[in-house]
């Protein structure tokens, strides 16, 4: 196949289905400001219901078997051995401070393994229940594949344990059905894959586009591979050079336009707020000098905390030509978000929307903290938010927790069905109703989400203690002490976003804004609610509507007020 009609072929595939959802960044313990390893996941799909799942560990008898649907459909894929004990999960998180997130980059056509069991949500969850280090993880990722097939298209994965923080990608190797002996299976069952650990005191990202290049092939302690993972790509020929000179990304998913402008800008933008030397790469990123690609890996001029994270997961671009609130597209309230397709023709031109961290689709995000000064039931913090990651409030679960918050819970309400109790429909009745006035209700949404981040940062260090404390004499005491403590505060972030929602209704009816100081409506002397406020539309706005319109809204100049 030629290099262009490969690059097309990826291209508008990205450009007509879900794949560019999901933004991953990753900091290993010596580039956080108190040594702790994150990754950060934002799941990004217009059908995805946003949950905290929650898997109990358990025992199982010898010959139990597993069933294996697929994440984003619920399809039934098919049965898998069971091993004798499963650990609790907790999200993306399990009771061994395991943290697994991932991002979909395609790659590749005709590599799809359609008769695996393996999809790539199960292989996150089946092996959350089965490591206990970030290594281990990879290396049960790459057995449950080789093992049952892998029957999703490429995907980029963190993998965080206390100590190790690690990027695995991979991608199947198709279904090749062949007959031997009165026998049908696949030839090409499994995949090939590479995974590196990013060196302590750096930080890494990935977003919907292959990041390995070339890769150490003799250095086990920091990177892991598919033994076939070259000479595949060459019995497929996508590959004719060196062993040393191999590029998983350039070899099994090539960047192309949609790659570097709509995937590798978010990385970048992560980049750029930690890293001095990322001007040279605003060309890439807008899909533009696609040979200059970004290295893995960085070293921040800073340490980083989880506060950091969350700030990160809800860029738009802002302060870059690139920006999403500053153009027409933003309408006259500074929106940042642009509805679907990303892509759109005028004038028998091609257009493109810019796609940043934080976007509309949503269903949960996190920022996974691992620390290895705690014991494990303590030291793995979930900071979980459900919907847009610019309007919601990251919440700490604790690894070692033994229920979620029902509010959270799987099974209250769906995408097709209103739930009054659920956390999802209240997050996202609070974001869509802020994209109406976006740049001064955003402002009470952000008031509301400081507020709570900023108790829950404060508290997390007293719960901790306490709870090492109770550990020592009663561990269950402990497990239920940080389980109260966090469904309590999941119960508590779901009231206090009611009330915000029920609030914003109220100041913005109409268009007009109600004046408030502190949350109190503002009333005359006899109780009347005074005028509201009605700010209006910036001046550049009016300057597009006046020359798009022309003569027809203007008035006669004496009339004019």
């Amino acid at each position: 196949m030629k290099r262009a009609v490969l690059l097309t072929g990826i291209l508008m595939t990205l450009w007509s289905s879900n794949l560019l959802g999901c933004t991953n960044f990753l900091v290993t313990p010596g580039a956080s400001v108190n040594g702790t390893a994150m990754i950060t996941y934002a799941a990004d799909a217009h059908v995805l219901y946003g949950e905290l799942y929650f898997r109990p560990a358990a025992d199982y008898p010898a010959g139990t078997l597993l069933d294996v649907y697929e994440w984003d459909t619920n399809k039934f894929l098919g049965r898998i051995p069971q091993i004798s004990h499963t650990y609790s999960v907790v999200g993306n998180m399990n009771e061994h401070q395991v943290a697994i997130g991932e991002t979909t980059y395609g790659g590749r056509k005709g590599l799809v393994d359609t008769t695996g069991i393996i999809d790539y949500g199960s292989l996150m969850y089946i092996t959350l229940q089965r490591a206990r280090t970030a290594r281990e993880a990879v290396n049960i990722m790459g057995e449950l594949v080789a093992e049952h097939g892998y029957c999703s298209s490429g995907e980029s994965f963190s993998i965080a344990d206390p100590n190790e923080v690690w990027i695995m990608e991979l991608i199947g190797k198709g279904t090749g059905m062949v007959t031997e002996g009165g026998k049908t299976y696949n030839k090409n069952k499994g995949a090939v894959w590479v995974a590196v650990r990013i060196p302590d005191g750096y930080v890494s990202g990935h977003a919907n586009q292959a990041r390995i290049r070339q890769f150490p092939q003799d250095d086990p302690d920091n990177c892991l591979y598919a033994p076939d993972v070259i000479t595949f790509a060459r019995e497929k020929e996508y590959y004719e050079g060196t062993d040393e000179n191999f590029s998983f990304s350039d070899t099994y998913a090539p960047v192309d336009f949609g790659g570097a402008r709509f995937c590798e800008v978010r990385v970048w933008s992560f980049f750029k707020e930690i890293n001095d030397d990322m001007d040279q790469y605003l060309e890439y990123v807008k899909g533009q000098e696609l040979d200059n690609r970004m290295p893995l890996y960085i070293k921040p001029n800073r340490k980083l905390s989880n506060a950091d994270l969350m700030d990160f997961m809800r860029d738009h671009l802002e302060g870059t030509e690139l920006d999403m609130t500053k153009d027409a597209g933003a309408g006259p309230f500074g929106l940042p978000y642009r509805w679907r397709p990303l892509t759109w023709e005028t004038d028998g031109k091609m257009y493109c929307n810019e796609r940043a961290a934080a976007t509309q689709q949503t269903g949960f995000s996190f920022v996974a903290e691992s620390r290895s000064v705690k014991p494990d039931f303590l030291g793995g913090i979930f900071w979980f938010g459900i919907d847009d990651a610019a309007a919601t409030t990251y919440v700490p679960m604790y690894c070692g927790m033994t229920r979620v918050p029902d509010s959270y819970a799987v099974g209250n309400g769906d995408l097709l069905t209103y739930s009054e109790t659920s956390a999802f429909w209240t997050f996202s009745f609070v974001s869509n109703f802020s994209y109406l006035r976006y740049n001064v209700m955003m402002e009470d949404v952000h008031k509301v989400q400081s507020e709570l981040e900023q108790k829950f940062l404060a508290e997390v260090p007293a719960i901790d203690a306490a709870a090492a404390v109770l550990f020592e004499t009663n561990p269950e005491m402990a497990r239920e002490f940080i389980t109260n403590y966090s469904v309590s505060m999941g119960d508590y972030t779901v009231k206090r976003y009611k009330e915000l929602g029920q609030f914003l209704l109220v100041k913005y009816i109409d268009g007009n804004i109600k004046k408030e100081e502190n949350g109190e409506f503002l009333r005359s002397p006899d109780g009347y609610p005074l005028g509201p406020d009605q700010p209006g539309y910036s001046e550049r706005w009016k300057e597009m509507v006046a020359k798009d319109t022309g003569k027809k809204l203007r008035m006669p100049k004496q009339d004019a007020h």
